[in-house]
């Protein structure tokens, strides 16, 4: 018999220390977004399934718990990714003109981790751009990935960049269903030269050579040019090289310590993203901190067919990386029914002071926060002492 406490695989409380670091970085994440002119919109956890995976691929609907609602009897879904929210928000509640900068933090259930040590409970921030095809809303939405990694300091930063549009080029002419193009994807992403080999080997010769070249395509800015020299010269693939380009050029301008390299035959969310992608490393981490890109056709399925990008992260996998802010301080002092003590410690609070009380009985035990003052009483007025470091 299983204990009542246990916990369901990949789920877990977080516990005082790492919750307030998500908290901290949620209230930073939205700072640096609302610095941006972002503006904050909090979509519901679940949906009627039809809504929440309409134009989705089947990724998400593998990660997508399913259950039935009670009250009508229809299917609904717990999302796995607030993204196809965010554009039903913008393509049915807001509907503008212009563009519009939307953000958003809460949670996300997976059916399955997305790793050995992956939860399947993310706490998820992300912002989205609508209403703009321009390079220059891919670059604000990288610029502010990485404000908010800065933020969470989990520097040095490494930036790999990609395109969906570089396959989509190779591909073009050729006779795959969605099956052997999710194969293909698959292979690449692996770098698995031999399943790929296998998969194309009734493709034309120049699409199985230009495969073959993805495969070693990732590096520095060398990348570019060995692009430009072994894929086809095709206006797809010859745009996306020259946005990649653009896009480095100007992050390198805007953050001189930033590593930035390229991958293109990185295919991580291909069925997603119409155009540029990133993924952002940081330190003491293997997985991607925060992933973005374009993704145009995401309000296509309700009705508004706008350009998009974005990005998104995880804030509890954030607060594992990086290094940790120091404690914040606080004020130690005595419990006790004295007027003038009481109200000196409502006035401190509301200054915004952290002030913890000795309850009766009790000495003051806590990992939490760093006491370096204390309220004593001095001549019958209660005053602020600093205690010894």
């Amino acid at each position: 018999m299983l204990s009542a406490w246990l916990l369901p695989e990949h789920i877990a409380d977080v516990l005082p220390a790492q919750a307030r670091r998500v908290e901290d970085l949620r209230r930073a994440m939205l700072d640096r977004a609302r610095g941006y002119g972002f503006e904050l919109v909090i979509p519901p956890l679940l949906e009627h399934l039809e809504s929440l995976l309409t134009g989705t691929g089947r990724e998400l609907d593998l990660k997508t718990f399913k259950l039935v609602d009670q009250a009508s009897g229809r299917m609904l879904g717990v999302r796995a990714d607030t993204t196809p929210q965010a554009a039903r928000i913008d393509a049915h509640l807001l509907n503008r003109d212009g563009v519009t900068r939307l953000c958003y933090c809460g949670p996300v259930l997976h059916t399955r981790p997305a790793g050995l040590s992956a939860t399947r409970e993310p706490l998820q921030f992300g912002a989205e751009i609508f209403g703009h095809a321009g390079l220059e809303a891919d670059l604000e939405a990288a610029e502010l990935a990485l404000d908010c990694l800065q933020a969470a300091r989990a520097e040095p930063l490494v930036i790999d960049l990609a395109d969906a549009r570089v396959l989509r080029g190779v591909l073009a002419g050729v006779p795959l269903d969605a099956a052997q193009l999710q194969d293909v994807v698959q292979a690449l992403s692996e770098k698995d030269a031999a399943a790929l080999a296998e998969l194309t080997q009734k493709a034309p010769a120049e699409a199985r050579d230009a495969l073959r070249a993805l495969l070693r395509l990732f590096g520095g800015d060398e990348v570019i040019e060995a692009a430009r020299r072994e894929l086809p010269q095709r206006p797809l693939i010859t745009q996306a090289l020259d946005q990649l380009q653009w896009l480095a050029r100007h992050l390198r301008a805007a953050y001189p310590g930033l590593r930035i390299g390229f991958d293109l035959s990185d295919m991580s969310g291909y069925a997603y993203y119409s155009g540029a992608r990133f993924a952002v490393y940081g330190a003491g981490s293997s997985d991607a901190l925060a992933r973005g890109g374009r993704y145009d056709e995401v309000g296509a399925v309700f009705g508004r067919n706008r350009p998009a990008v974005g990005f998104s992260l995880d804030l509890k996998a954030l607060a594992e990386v990086g290094s940790p802010p120091p404690l914040p301080a606080a004020i130690r002092a005595p419990w006790g029914d004295d007027p003038a003590l009481r109200a000196a410690v409502r006035q401190l609070r509301e200054q915004g002071e952290t002030v913890l009380a000795l309850l009766p009985g009790h000495e003051l035990e806590t990992q939490a926060f760093d006491c370096d003052r204390e309220l004593v009483q001095v001549a019958g007025q209660w005053v602020l002492r600093a205690l010894p470091n």
